[in-house]
């Protein structure tokens, strides 16, 4: 259930409250700016669908701006501070009681700041979890490449150009030795057009098989919260 579709007398109490964490920045010219968003999105309703008869679950509104530096060269990028980012994870807690995050925009400092709040979070950039996912997301070539491409169009592909996504060549970028070698930005990382790995090579098919990966993590994680 959607928390935000509910009228108030219909509220579970006791329930495990799921908040969708992403982005708003660029991801390609074929993919939309909200991507990372419709990701967590995804993955917590699969999750709460899942769980339904045996735990309660609300999915919050999602959060759809997080610590976005490294497409600030790119238009539509919109980013908040860290503090802004710790606040509000510690505020909804607060408000909510059980609180898991889902998180699916990878730049170091969200998720540095999402882990210092002790938040529970599916953190998908540990490698017990990385390991579950695809080669290219194992990779760490994978922004707006055929991982998340293919999430997008498992749910959402009127977003995705698909022309676009056609005529995109495979860019490989490790962006984990990038950002360890000190650079801060897409451009200096070598992505002019936001994207690396393959887009060209994105299915809904393999979207749908990756979200089924997502929520058995995520499911996971809900039970151990409950416990």
């Amino acid at each position: 259930m959607n928390l935000g579709d509910l009228a108030y007398p219909d509220v579970p109490e006791g329930a495990v409250h799921l908040l969708p964490l992403g982005a708003t920045e660029p991801h390609g010219p074929h993919a939309p700016l909200s991507t990372d968003t419709l990701i967590s999105v995804g993955i917590c309703e699969r999750a709460s669908e899942q769980l339904a008869g045996e735990i309660p679950v609300l999915v919050l509104p999602a959060l759809p701006y997080g610590v976005t530096r490294y497409g600030s060269a790119f238009a539509g990028t919109v980013s908040i501070s860290e503090a802004t980012l710790s606040s509000l994870v510690a505020e909804i807690a607060d408000s909510v009681g059980s609180l898991v995050l889902v998180n699916s925009h990878f730049e170091p400092e969200q998720v540095e700041t999402l882990r210092a709040t002790g938040v529970p979070l599916l953190d998908l950039t540990r490698r017990r979890n990385a390991e579950r996912l695809t080669e290219e997301f194992r990779s760490g070539s994978c922004h707006a490449g055929r991982y998340e491409t293919s999430l997008v169009l498992a749910d959402r592909p009127e977003l995705v150009h698909d022309d676009r996504m056609q005529a995109l060549a495979e860019r490989h970028v490790d962006l984990p030795a990038a950002i360890h070698a000190g650079q801060t930005d897409f451009l200096a990382m070598g992505m002019d057009e936001a994207y690396c790995g393959a887009p060209a090579e994105s299915s809904a098919e393999e979207g749908r098989e990756t979200f089924e990966t997502l929520t058995d993590l995520l499911v996971e994680l809900i039970r151990e919260v409950a416990a």
